[in-house]
Formats: C-alpha cells, structure tokens, sequence
C-alpha cells in the first residue's frame, strides 16, 4: 500500500475516532470551531429536513479543518435526532438529558448519520444513512437508576443514551447499521478510504 497521510477527522467524538482506529484506519483528530446551534436554527427556519442539516454540518466542519490542511483527505460527520418532527441536541446537564429521556419514552424516533469526505477544500464524497429506534416505557425509578450507572456519558451523545452501553436497557426496538446510531456510517466510509488508498484493498 502506498504511502498516504492519516486521513483528518474533523470531530471531537471519542467514539467515531475509536471506531475508525479500531477498523485500522490511521487518523489524526481535529475539532472545527463551528456554530452549530446557529447553523441549525437557521435552516430550521428555512424548513430544512434533519437529513440536510447533518449534510450540511458534516460538510462545514470538514472544510473548516480542509482549508488548514491542504492536500490532506478531511472526514466530516455529524448526527441528527429528530421525534415527532422535533430536534434533539446534546443536553447540557443531567437535568437536561433526563427530560429528553422522558420525551423518547415509548415513542419512536430516528437518527440520521452523515458522513462527508473533503480534500484540498473540494467536497469528494458523502454517504448520509438513518435508523429507526423505539424506546421502551420505562419506568420514574428505572430512568433515575441509568441516569446514576451512566454517568457523565449521558451528556456526550444526543438522546443522552449510549446504545453499546447501558443504554441499550433504554430501547424495545432497533433498526438500521449499528455504526451509524454510533454516529459514523463506518462501512461505506471504509469503502470510499479504499478507493483512495487509505486502507488496504
């Protein structure tokens, strides 16, 4: 395999790096100064889909980190979660994440992954995938039992669940690549770091 740079990913996510690494791809790590708050409420206004948006975030925090990186192949990712046509973020607190558990309780709703691959500032690629996840009616005193056992973890991943961990007790249902509810489409993201020598073919 030829010699190429590690390929950049503009996200601060320990998990989308671990995933990455974990698949044998060679990364350095790079965090975007990107308003997402703004960016989304704006097109929010404009009556953009949750796809879009992710699209749209996914790709400016790969050109942010592109245009410091010339000829250095740049993944952008971002994940959306819409529920009733509503728009979840990160909570902030723990007050925050055990409201937004009490909003997914016994509903569906989706959570939409895209992923964006930048290179000398030029959009080359992108992949964007949903999937499908029901919450369980749990109970007052189950919520407050994982929202102890999870910890800070709760206010690292929006839905403030973790499903590789002890969120999965939160869920009924589940449909769609595991990969992406991990906020990382990994397989065709591999298949595209194939095509330009990243990994081994």
């Amino acid at each position: 395999m030829p010699d190429v740079d590690p390929l950049i990913l503009a996200s601060g996510s320990a998990t989308r790096a671990k995933m990455l690494r974990d698949a044998g791809v060679a990364i350095e790590t790079a965090v975007p100064a990107v308003d997402e708050a703004e960016i989304k409420a704006s097109l929010k206004q404009e009556g953009a889909l949750a796809a879009r948006v992710a699209e749209t975030l996914a790709e400016l925090k790969a050109q942010r980190v592109s245009s410091r990186v010339g000829g250095r192949f740049v993944l952008g990712c971002d994940q959306m979660l819409e529920c009733d046509r509503a728009w979840l973020d990160k909570p902030e607190t723990r007050d925050g994440a055990r409201e937004q558990l009490k909003t997914l309780r016994g509903k569906d709703h989706s959570l939409i992954t895209s992923a964006v691959l930048v290179h000398d500032g030029a959009r080359i690629w992108h992949v964007t995938d949903r999937a499908e996840l029901r919450m369980r009616n749990f109970t007052d005193a189950f919520l407050e039992q994982y929202l102890e056992q999870a910890g800070e973890g709760v206010l690292r991943s929006v839905g403030a669940y973790q499903l590789e961990g002890i969120g999965a007790q939160l869920f009924e249902r589940v449909t769609g690549d595991f990969f992406t509810i991990l906020g990382l489409p990994l397989l065709p993201v591999l298949g595209i770091l194939r095509e330009h020598s990243m990994v081994a073919r």
